[in-house]
């Protein structure tokens, strides 16, 4: 398998036609803000500080495996106009396979049955985007603006390797933010016009 290049693989979809996102796995998800607008927080000093939203949207991460038991977080940061993180899906019961522990649950492993309660890495990415896009909006009395791009970006994350490279990359994402192609001010231009 390659290795994780960001550049290469940078917010776009690669979703496997026909894999079952329902099955244990660790992912790596990528969700843009509309427009790339700057709505999350501030980068200051190689340091990420929140905004109201960005609060806003950290509390929705953080809140994630309180509705999905068989969710648990791993590396996350929120930029000013992008989230990335490594989302787990376990096998309920099955024990920890987030940070720290790594082995089996980094490949997806076949199920004998799948509970009616599960869900696929789709509609959890979808309820954060909707749950946060709600209390944002309420919050700026925007009640229907789009607050996320319709898409994400995923991949899944099969080698130790890989899971180290990937959570490298998150930490550093706020010290190269001046180079992030998705930052206006390190751009130099209108980010609408390249949708």
């Amino acid at each position: 398998m390659p290795e994780y290049n960001p550049n290469r693989h940078h917010r776009r979809s690669i979703r496997l036609k026909g894999y079952d996102y329902t099955l244990a796995g660790a992912y790596f998800v990528t969700i843009c803000i509309y427009h790339w607008d700057c709505l999350l927080g501030d980068v200051r000093d190689g340091e990420m500080v929140l905004s109201e939203y960005g609060r806003i949207v950290q509390h929705t991460w953080d809140d994630l495996p309180n509705h999905y038991p068989h969710v648990e977080l791993d590396a996350w940061i929120i930029m000013p106009n992008h989230v990335h993180g490594i989302i787990v899906l376990t096998d309920v019961g099955a024990g920890h396979v987030g940070a720290g522990h790594v082995g089996a649950g980094l490949r997806p492993a076949p199920t004998t049955g799948k509970s009616p309660r599960r869900h696929d890495l789709p509609e959890i990415v979808r309820a954060f985007k909707s749950f946060s896009a709600y209390r944002i909006n309420r919050l700026r009395n925007s009640p229907g603006i789009p607050v996320w791009q319709r898409n994400y970006y995923e991949h899944i994350i099969r080698t130790e390797r890989v899971l180290q490279a990937i959570r490298q990359y998150i930490s550093d994402n706020p010290i190269r933010w001046h180079l992030d192609r998705y930052n206006p001010e390190a751009m130099g231009h209108d980010l609408r016009a390249t949708m």
